[in-house]
């Protein structure tokens, strides 16, 4: 015997004589659901956007850069890499672990002591469940945490977006601190230098006699011609002839006793010459290596950010969940197409068996 067919038209009389249990069902799905959608605490939503950047930038190699446009200047264009390294950072088991346990979610989850593997479990996966970290279609990350209590919600997505930010400057940290330490070296370095070769430069003045070039040479130049003069007129007759040879001999000679004189300035141009200029170029040096250094040395004590916040979280002025009208609409629709299903399936049910018991 074939099985009889039925259609949706052919429900109609179906539930028309199950319409007071249909009825039924429904009317006590809407008043189970009502008290269940009542007793559902309002949850709330907290979101913080932020637009990450290049860490590299923040080196102080790169902000003592001679180019005006580079030096201290964040990127803001977000890479790839960039973006994937805050989404990973965002959903690590340690940043986790830090805001549970700034927070104290192990009491607010209500969840008991910490310690016991099951309860870290729960208390990680609730609050996995409730954050969220994702790339939106304008290139910035949203930062999004859900709780009952609002003001809760906002204070973890900020406190979520300084532990990013700190995280992912301690990336270069280390490479920064090298940079400091090679510019503090070099500073010192050259200190070093700069007093070793200005003690070579007074010792050599010392030595040789010379305290200034131009205006000595030309003090030298004048005595010497002047007591030459004296001497060629005191040959002459009636002049100190012994004494002038001595003075032009102190003038011209090492040996002759006067401390500047033109034997000593001669040999000692060069070796004088050479320790100004290098004391002028260490200094210079110098000079530049300390700048370098403190720009450095702040640029680390500085904590630059290495993301620009856009929006920051603030607590919500309206639930996000639950949607109680839908709670109920959808318990009633669901229940009455499972009541549907139900009675005509023993519909279906009687009426094969009546078949049956008359072929018998």
């Amino acid at each position: 015997m074939s099985a009889p067919s039925f259609s949706l038209v052919g429900l109609g009389p179906i539930i028309n004589r199950w319409k007071y249990y249909v009825a039924g069902a429904v009317a006590l799905a809407a008043l189970v659901s009502i008290v269940v959608a009542l007793l559902l605490p309002n949850v709330y939503r907290s979101t913080a956007v932020f637009i990450p950047t290049n860490p590299q930038t923040a080196d102080p190699d790169r902000l003592l850069e001679d180019n005006a446009e580079v030096r201290g200047k964040l990127e803001l264009g977000s890479r790839a890499e960039d973006l994937d390294r805050v989404i990973t950072i965002g959903e690590s088991q340690p940043v986790a672990e830090l805001i549970i346990k700034k927070f104290d979610l192990y009491k607010h989850y209500k969840a008991g002591s910490p310690g016991d593997d099951a309860t870290d479990n729960y208390v990680l996966s609730e609050f996995s469940s409730n954050f969220s970290i994702v790339h939106n279609e304008r290139d910035a990350i949203e930062l999004t945490f859900l709780d009952e209590d609002k003001n809760l919600a906002a204070a973890v997505a900020n406190t979520m977006v300084h532990v990013i930010d700190s995280i992912n400057q301690q990336l270069t940290l280390e490479n920064r601190r090298t940079v400091l330490d090679l510019y503090r070296k070099r500073y010192d370095y050259l200190s070093t230098s700069f007093e070793r070769s200005r003690r070579e430069l007074l010792g050599a003045r010392r030595r040789y006699g010379i305290y200034g070039f131009e205006m000595q040479g030309r003090y030298m130049a004048k005595q010497i011609v002047e007591t030459e003069a004296a001497l060629r007129k005191a040959e002459g007759g009636g002049g100190d002839v012994a004494g002038l040879r001595r003075a032009l001999r102190g003038l011209t000679r090492a040996d002759g006793g006067n401390t500047i004189n033109l034997e000593s300035y001669v040999q000692g141009i060069d070796s004088v010459t050479m320790f100004s200029q290098r004391v002028k170029d260490l200094q210079e040096r110098l000079i530049a290596a300390r700048s370098a250094f403190e720009t450095a040395e702040l640029t680390i004590k500085g904590h630059i950010s290495s993301i620009y916040l856009v929006q920051k979280a603030y607590p919500a002025t309206r639930k996000s969940k639950p949607f109680r009208t839908l709670i109920v609409l959808g318990s009633m629709l669901l229940t009455f197409t499972l009541s549907v299903v139900f009675v005509s399936l023993l519909e279906l049910y009687r009426h094969n068996r009546a078949r049956a018991l008359q072929a018998a």
